[in-house]
């Protein structure tokens, strides 16, 4: 029986399998699945989308900061975050102190089969959506090299497989993870 120390912190670019893979992760460690994006929307009653029309993106970061800093002093979990989530050193900081942070890495090409048509995403309502994920992809990228643990994405794995991926990285860190691996 494995048992999670510390709250695992999925982060990554849109389409990198966050919510995915730690949905399948928690479900194979027994522990809640939480992701912060679907917070803020209960909390505030409102979509993302609708949040970053009306309010803008500055306070929609606040109120992230806030869910995020709620969750992580809560019961260990996995917590999946929204893609800008770690560009904020006050969030990185937290995150490091209270938690454990899993960059799912993805290269573009399979980040854009993933999001090209879902209309979910608001940074990506631009003229060029796909020049707009790679010049994001490149502005982030520097941010999320500082995660605590790196896996790589693979179009080749299954959910579950990826998981496990995760999983065996964790399995690394006696301060999160005790017990047999999946």
């Amino acid at each position: 029986m494995q048992r999670l120390k510390k709250t695992v912190v999925m982060i990554g670019m849109m389409g990198a399998g966050k919510t995915a893979v730690g949905t399948s992760l928690a479900r194979h460690l027994a522990v809640p699945f939480l992701d912060s994006d679907d917070e803020i929307v209960s909390a505030a009653n409102r979509s993302i989308s609708e949040i970053f029309e009306r309010d803008g993106e500055p306070f929609f970061r606040a109120r992230e900061a806030e869910v995020m800093a709620r969750l992580l002093r809560g019961t260990p979990c996995i917590l999946s975050t929204g893609g800008g989530a770690f560009l904020a050193e006050g969030n990185r900081q937290l995150i490091h102190e209270a938690g454990i942070s899993v960059w799912l890495r993805a290269d573009t090409e399979l980040l854009w089969q993933r999001v090209r048509h879902k209309t979910t995403r608001p940074l990506l309502r631009t003229a060029n959506p796909r020049a707009t994920l790679v010049e994001l992809t490149a502005a982030r990228e520097v941010f999320y090299a500082s995660a605590d643990i790196v896996v790589d994405s693979d179009a080749d794995l299954s959910v579950d497989q990826m998981a496990r991926r995760v999983a065996l990285a964790l399995a690394t860190r006696p301060d999160v993870l005790e017990g047999e691996t999946l």
